[in-house]
């Protein structure tokens, strides 16, 4: 009886309908913080980005914003060296709450000899709405 328990619930955990439905904010991680209610109050997220437009774009106290995975990774791959070439990407590591309220991750770049050499790029993929247009310190942007 027990046997036939586990198969049924495995055979419902399985089907189509189970693996169609996304995990909230599988495709937008901005959903899943204001489906979960831990979104940012919008006012105090608008006087961060104000307060953080003095500090270098890139940095902790002034991360790149993006939309999601998919806009870090869109937002490096545009980023060229002083030489024109692009940075060498490594491994992206979350560095905890940054100015907005929100998880940042950090990407350590390598220019080689190329200006800006060695830096650690910081990023919030939590504002969906705003494409960056600016490059840090030392980096172009490519179109």
């Amino acid at each position: 009886m027990r046997m036939t328990i586990f198969f049924a619930a495995l055979a419902a955990l399985s089907s189509p309908a189970a693996a169609q439905k996304p995990t909230p904010g599988q495709n937008d991680p901005s959903a899943y913080l204001r489906e979960s209610g831990l979104a940012p109050d919008p006012e105090r997220v608008r006087a961060a980005i104000e307060a953080a437009q003095a500090s270098p774009l890139g940095s902790m106290e002034n991360p790149v914003r993006v939309g999601g995975p998919n806009g870090e990774r869109g937002y490096i791959a545009r980023l060229r060296c002083a030489d024109g070439l692009a940075p060498r990407v490594g491994n992206r590591g979350n560095t905890g709450v940054g100015v907005f309220g929100t998880i940042v991750d950090v990407y350590p770049l390598d220019c080689g000899d190329a200006a800006p050499g060695r830096v650690n790029l910081v990023m919030d993929m939590y504002h969906p709405s705003h494409a960056e247009t600016r490059a840090p310190s030392g980096f172009t942007l490519q179109r």
